[in-house]
């Protein structure tokens, strides 16, 4: 095993064995910077970029501080959208060994269910804020055993009408409990907030330049009118023959049209938003990984924290708003050493300036396309 990481050696044997299981090439920066702080015990605010290995550099020392012959919540993990806390909970799964059991308490899902499933208490509760405080109110969730409290994506945590119950949950919780936020973007406004709750907390920023070498991401735009977005899906998806494109989406009523008129032309399709069923939502993300609908639609909140393996293409379908939501989006692509294609429809020449705009902001070329006899090329 290349690049043993410094801090296997902290952790316990059945958690080295499962690093070794997993063959990682080398350990990620925040990984190495994160770990030996949250075994020590201290509070911590880390930002690191999208895809980066940020569940694992929180959910290592998680669960090496878990006591599995206790039948206690131990720790709890914060996220704001169902498919993050899912994909955390696979995480644990992953490395907890079979003996540390987690549960997830997510907002609309059957809270009769969820109340039923403390009564025997799982050691970690991954949940969405609402969910949790609803649940520590009723006096379901007990919160005087819980050692670690972590806020993944805190900047959505902190910026948001979430901050409420958050704040709420860590105030319930003891005096020496642990803290740590970790996050792809961070506005001050956000640290500031977590620096309030948190026990002099240890800052990580992990900067785009100290990860290991990515992979070729190509940055493309192409000018259309609005009508003729469904006509260009069709064309992107028949030239650049993505293995799996995630396409962003803002209005849930022009896509499920759009989707569906995209099917009947022979675009296997998906859709993924906050208004579908559960069993939807499931089945939208098992067969966007499985390749049998390479293409899936999603609104920014239904994303977060979705990590799709092989995910070549990520479509803008609507101009992003400013850089940070360009970032989010785009790092779903090109991850650990792959290669990544990211391309953007705008309708219009502001939209063409603030785009440049962005580019020039994070520090990437971008280059205007068109259709040229069914060919995608530089733009004259």
């Amino acid at each position: 095993m290349s690049n043993q990481p410094t801090f296997l050696s902290l952790l316990q044997p059945f958690l080295q064995e499962a690093w070794q299981k997993a063959e990682f090439k080398q350990p990620m920066p925040v990984q190495e910077e994160t770990i030996p702080l949250l075994l020590e015990g201290r509070d911590v605010i880390a930002k690191s970029p999208t895809g980066t290995g940020k569940t694992l550099a929180y959910v290592l020392p998680m669960l090496n501080k878990i006591d599995p012959k206790r039948n206690q919540v131990q720790a709890i993990v914060m996220a704001s959208s169902r498919e993050l806390i899912m994909q955390i909970q696979e995480e644990i799964r992953t490395f907890g060994g079979g003996v540390i059991t987690s549960a997830g308490m997510i907002g609309g899902a059957n809270i009769k269910r969820q109340t039923d499933r403390l009564k025997k208490p799982p050691h970690i509760i991954c949940g969405t804020p609402g969910r949790l405080l609803e649940l520590i109110q009723m006096k379901k969730l007990k919160m005087h055993e819980v050692k670690l409290i972590v806020l993944d994506e805190g900047d959505e945590l902190f910026t948001t009408a979430l901050i409420e119950p958050v704040q709420s949950i860590i105030k319930a919780s003891l005096k020496d409990r642990q803290l740590a936020l970790f996050s792809a973007t961070l506005p001050a406004s956000a640290e500031e907030k977590a620096k309030e709750v948190m026990n002099d907390p240890e800052m990580v920023k992990i900067s785009k330049e100290s990860l290991p070498e990515e992979g070729n991401v190509r940055h493309l735009y192409f000018i259309c009118e609005w009508k003729e977005k469904q006509q260009m899906i069709e064309k992107v998806m028949r030239t650049f023959e993505p293995e799996r494109m995630l396409a962003f989406i803002k209005d849930i009523t022009d896509v499920n049209v759009m989707s569906e008129k995209l099917a009947y032309k022979g675009v296997k399709n998906g859709v993924l938003h906050s208004e579908l069923r559960k069993e939807e939502r499931v089945k939208a993300i098992r067969e966007f990984r499985n390749g049998k609908a390479p293409l899936l639609f999603a609104t920014d909140v239904a994303a977060r924290g979705l990590d799709v393996k092989g995910l070549t293409h990520v479509l803008h379908f609507e101009a992003p708003h400013n850089s940070r939501e360009y970032t989010h989006r785009s790092g779903r692509t090109g991850r650990a050493g792959g290669d990544g294609t990211i391309i953007t429809l705008i309708t219009s020449e502001f939209q063409e300036k603030e785009l440049k705009k962005i580019a020039r902001q994070i520090g990437v070329e971008i280059e205007k396309y068109e259709f040229y006899k069914g060919k995608a090329v530089p733009a004259k």
